[in-house]
């Protein structure tokens, strides 16, 4: 039996209908992953992130980055994710305009280094490119991890196997990467090989870096080493050895 703290996956739907095919190709995605990681002897908790119940916090979001309580507990959820699965519907070659609202609102930290698996829905396959394209792009931008296969489901997709299979190996690739601990590494070991914004939500960036020249001043010390053969302190205070 494995003693392994559990990977936590959140789900991030922005289908608005009731069903959804945006979130019935989540769900299959969640599915598979919480099969793939128990082949690892690993357990899963699963956290959903409804972007249709975030609707009526979202103006207030965009305008003022003043987040309402539900949309704040998303950000906690993602904050503390192994991994991601995000999903979007796509209207007229773009992912919808909810589900980029809500990414956009995210500070620039919250999901370095986060594996993300990408997921997309439409009503035709002229859409395909979009995941790839698009969507890969934005999480490139908030330097999250991206798996290599990408899943995208048009009306007539549905009945593939096809289907089935890259949701599989999506599935078996975003296990890897949280089982990893790659993106608990990255804040551990590189985090300040990162730029950071300030206010940020991710938690370390506004950690003071007391050795720097401002804050030795601030504490009583000098910019200037006792060694430093430029110092006229120490030039003199060589002199007077010398006499």
């Amino acid at each position: 039996m494995t003693t392994a703290a559990p990977l936590r996956l959140v789900v991030v739907s922005a289908g608005v209908s009731d069903p959804s095919s945006t979130r019935m190709l989540a769900d299959r995605l969640t599915q598979s992953v919480v099969t793939a990681a128990q082949e690892q002897d690993r357990a899963t908790t699963v956290t959903v992130v409804d972007l249709r119940e975030l609707l009526p916090e979202l103006p207030a979001a965009l305008s003022t980055q003043l987040l309402g309580p539900r949309f704040q507990r998303a950000v906690d959820a993602l904050a503390q994710a192994d991994g991601v699965i995000a999903a979007a519907p796509v209207y007229k070659a773009a992912a919808s305009g909810l589900f980029t609202s809500f990414f956009q609102v995210l500070d620039n930290d919250l999901l370095i280094g986060r594996p993300v698996a990408l997921a997309a829905t439409a009503g035709t396959s002229r859409h395909a490119l979009v995941v790839d394209e698009e969507m890969r792009a934005l999480f490139a931008y908030l330097r999250a991890l991206p798996v290599p296969t990408s899943l995208f489901a048009s009306t007539e997709d549905w009945a593939d196997d096809a289907l089935g299979t890259r949701i599989d190996r999506a599935a078996h690739e975003l296990v890897l990467l949280m089982a990893s601990g790659f993106a608990q590494a990255v804040r551990t070991q590189s985090w300040n090989r990162y730029q950071h914004a300030y206010g940020s939500d991710a938690g370390r960036e506004l950690e003071i870096d007391t050795d720097t020249d401002l804050m030795r001043l601030a504490t009583g010390g000098s910019l200037v080493s006792a060694q430093d053969p430029f110092d006229p302190r120490t030039a003199r205070g060589d002199a007077r050895e010398a006499l």
